[in-house]
């Protein structure tokens, strides 16, 4: 009797799992109708050419900008602006310096086409004398994938003798 039940209940289980699975598209659909979507696509493939209108373009009204002199221990800001110049919505994961000394902020939203951002950068002099120049280098869904801007200037030793270093 007991074989009996154990097997009716194997055999309930396995009807039970041969049920046809119901197709909910519902959350894909969605997806399609999202900007978001894009992002996700990987736009490079190993077999593929990139297609260069399904890639967003980072474009910089300006890609090096000059602080000028200024005095050691003197902080310096600028604000690089870009557009979104392709047909994809443009997604920035990274932006950093070599160098402590720089510091990065930039857009962490989605950038439609034909929209703009901005990539701010926060300089501190101090320690370094003589030429500086520092890059930043932008991580986004472009390709290639990396994009480098620049800032520069020359930083005047102070007057208590102190040199300081260059980075």
């Amino acid at each position: 009797m007991k074989n009996w039940i154990f097997l009716a209940i194997i055999a309930a289980s396995l009807f039970a799992c041969n049920e046809p699975a119901t197709t909910d598209n519902s959350a894909v659909k969605e997806m399609e109708n999202d900007d978001i979507a894009n992002i996700i696509r990987n736009p490079v493939s190993a077999v593929q050419e990139v297609d260069p209108d399904f890639v967003p373009k980072l474009t910089f009204k300006k890609v090096l900008h000059d602080f000028g002199e200024m005095k050691e221990g003197d902080k310096k800001e600028y604000t690089f602006e870009f557009t979104n110049t392709g047909e994809v919505p443009l997604l920035i994961s990274d932006a950093r310096s070599t160098c402590g000394c720089t510091v990065p902020k930039f857009t962490k939203d989605y950038v439609k086409p034909g929209k703009s951002g901005k990539i701010h950068i926060a300089f501190d002099s101090h320690n370094l004398v003589g030429a500086q120049t520092k890059p930043i280098t932008i991580i986004a869904n472009t390709y290639p994938r990396e994009t480098v801007i620049h800032i520069k200037g020359f930083v005047n030793g102070n007057k208590n003798g102190h040199e300081g270093h260059n980075h």
